[in-house]
């Protein structure tokens, strides 16, 4: 932000470092973890018929790059940076969206050509699982891109955000260091994907506003499909 100090004698502003590019302390990485292992044990949960062939093989890819991951980045908090790191990171929220977006797809194929009539509350438990997926999937996407991702955050290396979050705006309501950490995303995905808008963060560069774009179109066509269904089954 910018602001002028009296006390200087040219009287012109005094540029001052936004919170944003100030080296913090790198995030604990166990909510985004814990987030992958429920996004592995929703895909398991799903039918096989919904699923890419064979049905353990995703889940196990993302299994396997989870681990990889503490295996090249041993620490409790994310503050390394390497390409390695990136990359493996960048494949795991690829590879739970390709999972997940081949369920949606497969289940909205389903839905459309379906003549029988399935069981609702299966129908239901199987969209909700890929809905939450999806938040789950978006949530990594966000956490990962903007600002270069959590170690980048810390290192304070990016010039602009690409999610302007109600703490960046208003001093006093948040700790000077503060910096969005993976619960602050997840929230950005859930209310993305409930309300198909932005509600209190605002995505500020072109992928950040594709993303949620992308993000909603995805999650209101698999709950228009979901429920019409549904609602036709249970009359």
């Amino acid at each position: 932000m910018n602001t002028s100090d009296p006390s200087e004698p040219t009287g012109r502003p005094v540029l001052q470092e936004p919170a944003w590019r100030s080296v913090t302390e790198g995030e604990q990485r166990w909510a985004a973890m814990a987030a992958v292992l429920t996004a592995v044990g929703l895909q398991i949960f799903l039918p096989p018929r919904l699923t890419v062939h064979p049905h353990w093989m995703l889940p196990a890819l993302e299994l396997l790059l989870l681990a990889a991951l503490f295996v090249f980045n041993p620490h409790r908090r994310l503050d390394r940076s390497s390409r390695l790191l990136r990359a493996l990171s960048l494949s795991l929220a690829a590879a739970i969206s390709l999972a997940n977006g081949w369920s949606a797809v497969k289940l909205v194929r389903e839905l459309l050509h379906s003549t029988g009539a399935p069981n609702a509350l299966g129908l239901l438990g199987t969209a909700g699982a890929v809905w939450a997926t999806n938040v789950i999937a978006f949530a990594l996407w966000y956490w990962e891109w903007d600002r270069g991702g959590p170690a980048a955050r810390a290192a304070g290396v990016e010039d602009y955000p690409d999610f302007l979050f109600p703490q960046m705006q208003t001093e006093g309501i948040a700790p000077p260091e503060w910096e969005p950490g993976f619960l602050d995303y997840l929230y950005v995905a859930f209310t993305n994907a409930t309300a198909f808008s932005p509600t209190d963060t605002m995505p500020l560069s072109a992928w950040a506003k594709l993303l949620m774009t992308l993000q909603s179109a995805v999650s209101l066509l698999t709950v228009l499909l979901v429920v019409a269904r549904a609602v036709n089954i249970l009359h």
